[in-house]
């Protein structure tokens, strides 16, 4: 559960930065196909349109890299949690 934790909540983020982006050119394309087209709105909602694909990728690395840093000294009391436990056994056996 802490290994998928690295990553879920990193893509959750990037999901939404994308699909804010994906809405924004959907405006774009919505402005440009109007009866009169405006093409000065299309290019306004365009720039965060493209922003908001190419930053959900940057959104999801660096989201990533902060939860690594939080859950890697829980795996790792974890991992010793085990291994004491691991060591108690062994006594009981031998």
């Amino acid at each position: 559960m802490l290994e998928k934790s690295k990553t879920s909540a990193a893509t959750i983020y990037a999901l939404i930065v994308g699909i804010l982006g994906t809405a924004f050119m959907a405006g774009a394309t919505f402005a440009v196909m109007a009866e009169a087209p405006h093409v000065f709105l299309c290019i306004l909602l365009a720039i965060p349109g493209f922003a908001g694909w190419i930053l959900s990728y940057f959104v999801y690395k660096r989201m990533v890299r902060k939860q690594i840093k939080k859950a890697t000294p829980l795996i790792e009391e974890k991992y010793d949690e085990i291994y004491e436990i691991c060591e108690k056994g062994n006594r009981l056996l031998s």
